[in-house]
């Protein structure tokens, strides 16, 4: 009996298994990250939204997220976007699915005449159903 010599089996093989444990490390961590970056991802531009008491999530299924920033700066999703740019690829958007709902946040110190102008862009690249995004009023305690 030696001490600090592991007996070794007579055919000494190569380990065949995979050791998972790190890969669910691994994959735990990046879910984590993702988990917390996602919220943040969504409101990356920062627009000061209407209150409204009557204010409720949208049910729609596939829907585009259109803002106007106070400057005047249009966003499609994430993409900031030039006028004609915009109009083109609502356009482009339009005619691939009528049926989605423009989502619109614009910040409050938006004029009206620009709000109805980008209106307009939006019914006139064929979708109909647009949705004003409001920032729920804080209920009373």
């Amino acid at each position: 009996m030696s001490f600090g010599r592991l007996e070794r089996p007579d055919a000494a093989r190569p380990m065949s298994d995979i050791n998972m444990t790190p890969l669910i490390d691994v994959m735990l961590v990046l879910l984590v990250i993702f988990m917390i970056t996602a919220p943040l991802m969504t409101a990356s531009l920062r627009l000061d939204l209407p209150k409204s008491e009557a204010a409720t999530p949208s049910d729609a299924p596939g829907f585009i997220a259109v803002a106007i920033t106070p400057d005047g700066k249009l966003h499609l999703g994430d993409d900031e976007l030039p006028p004609e740019a915009f109009q083109k690829r609502i356009s482009e958007l339009g005619r691939a699915n009528a049926q989605l709902e423009v989502q619109l946040r614009a910040d409050r110190a938006v004029p009206y005449g620009q709000v109805a102008e980008l209106i307009g862009w939006v019914q006139a690249a064929g979708l109909n159903r647009i949705a004003f995004v409001a920032q729920a009023a804080a209920s009373a305690p």
